[in-house]
C-alpha cells in the first residue's frame, strides 16, 4: 500500500498572510503531512528563510516541495529568455535545497518555432546545464520536476517528462493529474501511470499535483476547480495506490486548498490508506 504525503499548494487559506512557516504548523494542525511552497511569481524567499522554513518543516514531519516561478521557457527563440529562466530555476534550487524540499515543480518550456521534437532536444541540453549547475553550486539533493501540461503547445505530455527523466540524471516527472487527464482528451488510467513510473524510471516516490480542470469549447482547459466537479475523479486514485507499494505526494491545486486536501484524506482513509 502507498505511502501518502498530502497537503495544499501554497500556505492553508485558514493561514494566509502570516507566511510559509506559520503555513506549514497549520498544515501540521490539519492533519496533513505536505506542503509545496509557491514561487510561480518568483523567488522572493532569501536563504537565510529558506533554511528556517526547512527547520520548521523538519520539526513538524511535514515534506516540501517547491514550485518554480511561472516564467520558465528553456525553448525560447531568444536567448536572453532561454538564461533568464535558467537563473530562476537555479535560485529556486537553492531555496529548495536550503529547506529540504525533495523536488521541484517546473512548467518547463512551450515548443514555439522549433516543434515538439527540436525543442524537447534543445530543453534536455538546457535543463541539463540547469541541474550541473545547480549541483555544483551546492544543491546536490532536490530533483528537478517536469511537470506534465494541459496546453497542446507546451512540453509536457507524460512521454515527454519521461524522457527527460531518462535523459538527464536529477530530473523526474512531476504529474499533474489533472492536466495529464486534459492532455489525453478526458481521460486517464491512474495504476498503469504509476506502473510504467516505476517500471521505466524506477521511481520510489512520484510527486504529484491534483486538482479539477475547467471543460471549455469540447475539451479541458488549464482553469484549476474544486475537486467535487471529478474532472478527473480522485477515488480511482485512491484506489490505485491501494494496490501499490510506492510512496506519493499528492500536492492539492484546487482553489479550495486546504478544504479539498482534507476531503482527499477522506477518500484515502475510507480505502484504507492513512496519512
Amino acid at each position: 500500500m502507498a505511502k501518502v504525503f498530502l497537503g495544499p499548494a501554497g500556505v492553508p487559506i485558514a493561514a494566509q498572510g502570516k507566511g510559509t512557516e506559520e503555513g506549514i504548523r497549520k498544515v501540521k494542525e490539519l492533519g496533513l503531512n505536505a506542503m509545496e511552497v509557491e514561487f510561480v511569481q518568483g523567488v522572493r524567499m532569501n536563504q537565510t528563510t529558506a533554511s528556517r522554513v526547512g527547520e520548521v518543516a523538519r520539526e513538524m514531519g511535514v515534506r516540501l516541495s517547491v514550485h518554480a516561478p511561472y516564467f520558465i521557457n528553456l525553448c525560447s527563440d531568444e536567448n536572453e529568455k532561454v538564461e533568464a529562466s535558467k537563473k530562476r530555476l537555479l535560485d529556486t534550487a537553492d531555496r529548495a535545497e536550503r529547506m529540504g524540499a525533495d523536488a521541484i515543480a517546473i512548467h518547463i518550456a512551450f515548443y514555439g518555432k522549433r516543434g515538439p521534437e527540436k525543442c524537447l532536444r534543445f530543453v534536455e541540453s538546457q535543463l541539463g546545464d540547469v541541474v550541473d549547475k545547480a549541483r555544483s553550486a551546492g544543491a546536490y539533493s532536490v530533483k528537478f520536476g517536469v511537470e506534465t501540461m494541459a496546453k497542446e503547445t507546451a512540453v509536457g505530455t507524460l512521454d515527454e517528462v519521461i524522457e527527460l527523466a531518462k535523459q538527464i540524471k536529477g530530473v523526474i516527472p512531476y504529474i499533474d493529474w489533472a492536466h495529464t487527464f486534459a492532455r489525453q482528451g478526458g481521460q486517464i488510467n491512474y495504476g498503469d501511470i504509476i506502473d510504467r513510473l516505476v517500471r521505466e524510471l524506477g521511481l520510489q516516490h512520484i510527486n504529484s499535483h491534483f486538482e479539477s480542470v475547467t471543460p471549455r469549447k469540447g475539451k479541458f482547459v488549464d482553469v484549476h476547480r474544486p475537486i467535487e466537479y471529478e474532472t478527473p475523479p480522485f477515488q480511482p486514485l485512491a484506489e490505485a495506490l491501494v494496490r501499490r507499494d510506492v510512496s506519493i505526494s499528492l500536492i492539492c491545486e484546487s482553489p479550495k486548498l486546504e478544504e479539498d486536501a482534507l476531503k482527499m484524506k477522506e477518500v484515502l482513509e475510507r480505502v484504507g490508506i492513512k496519512i
